[in-house]
């Protein structure tokens, strides 16, 4: 079969409302959705997001957000904003704030889905790569969730979209099990590569960029012996300080293929506690930057702004998604060159050596969602 996507673009072709992407994303969901079938009254619906970092700003907006938040709570839902634990939890309400995601801003309770320290989740069953999947238990347990997606780069998927929103997004930031810290769920997802992070000291200057950008506490610097010490048992190979060291002193394992595996894994976990009717996924192809909103900072957007797709199939609005920035020319100025293009590489070949294609193809031969898909664009788009 062929899923259907529906797309509204960025452009504001008339200096009205209905014409701004607020405009069209209320038309959107009021014309596309099937909310009505999505929510049921009464019933808390969880509105999966990714909260950013204190640099990586280039979140969804607040005001979609709301709109978002709206639809669901006319549709008879009782809508919460979440997020899971990536840096201390705390601290990330507070970064969810200064990045405007509020309750005052979106209309709705902002929460950690798994919990305060991460480490609140249930146990699912999903395939062989782990032990099991800690699905964040707020998600887990809601009987509804829209998945709200900033499409972006990742250093070790490639693309990063609503799959990846499931796989790393709805898992426990930590689990409770010592011994298995590292094995399952995000910290099981970055380790499955050959070889680990390290340290080699050649062109060190010791900036320390490497250790105030792991979310783990991993990283130290010894003055005494002018070494940058990394805690294996705290170590996930997330290879953010490998990605941001100004002199290449610290090295990122081989990844391969096995963390985009685990990605389909993960995400096939997450899917299973839902009805497929009881999803809806919105990918937002604005400020489509090169890396994570995890990272310390924001580059800026490889390509132009492209507007918003809605589907209830993940893999088809991902797969939509990736031909849609496959296809755009760079912005001047980017990571992403002319260069490049001339070349034949897409903006995530070019910056992260993959297309971040295979966890969104291997979940649609895991679940039974689609490759095929249909983008319908609305009136105005």
């Amino acid at each position: 079969m062929t899923a259907t996507v529906y797309h509204m673009d960025a452009r504001a072709k008339r200096w009205s409302h209905v014409d701004s992407l607020p405009g069209k994303l209320e038309r959107l969901l009021a014309e596309k959705a099937n909310l009505k079938s999505v929510v049921k009254k009464g019933e808390p619906v969880a509105v999966k997001m990714h909260f950013g970092s204190q640099g990586a700003y280039m979140i969804i907006r607040p005001a979609l957000v709301r709109r978002v938040v709206d639809a669901v709570r006319a549709a008879g839902g009782k809508p919460f904003v979440c997020d899971t634990v990536r840096i201390k939890g705390v601290d990330y309400l507070d970064v969810a704030a200064a990045n405007g995601i509020t309750p005052q801003s979106v209309n709705a309770p902002v929460v950690l889905a798994d919990g305060l320290f991460g480490m609140d989740y249930v146990k699912v069953e999903a395939g062989p790569l782990m032990p099991f999947v800690p699905v964040a238990s707020a998600i887990h347990d809601a009987p509804a969730m829209v998945v709200l997606t900033h499409c972006k780069g990742h250093v070790q998927a490639g693309y990063a979209g609503a799959v990846k929103n499931l796989a790393m997004g709805c898992v426990s930031g930590t689990v409770r099990e010592k011994d298995l810290r590292g094995k399952v769920g995000r910290g099981g997802m970055h380790t499955m590569h050959k070889g680990q992070i390290r340290w080699t000291g050649e062109g060190c200057t010791f900036c320390n960029e490497c250790v105030e950008a792991c979310p783990l506490e991993a990283l130290t610097c010894d003055e005494g012996k002018k070494a940058i010490v990394i805690d294996a048992q705290k170590c996930w190979s997330c290879c953010r300080c490998a990605r941001i060291c100004p002199t290449g002193a610290m090295k990122a394992p081989d990844v391969g293929e096995k963390f985009q595996d685990a990605l389909s894994e993960c995400a096939k976990g997450v899917l299973s506690t839902f009805e497929k009717e009881r999803l809806l996924f919105l990918n937002f192809l604005l400020d489509i930057q090169p890396e994570c909103d995890c990272m310390p900072a924001a580059d800026v957007p490889v390509v132009q702004d492209m507007g918003i797709l809605m589907s209830q199939d993940p893999c088809a609005v991902d797969l939509a998604t990736c031909d849609l920035i496959e296809a755009a020319d760079p912005l001047p100025g980017s990571a992403y060159t002319a260069e490049h293009r001339k070349a034949g590489l897409s903006a995530w070949e070019a910056l992260h050596g993959r297309t971040g294609r295979r966890h969104v193809e291997l979940l649609a031969d895991f679940t039974g969602y689609e490759k095929a898909y249909e983008v319908v664009k609305l009136g105005n788009s």
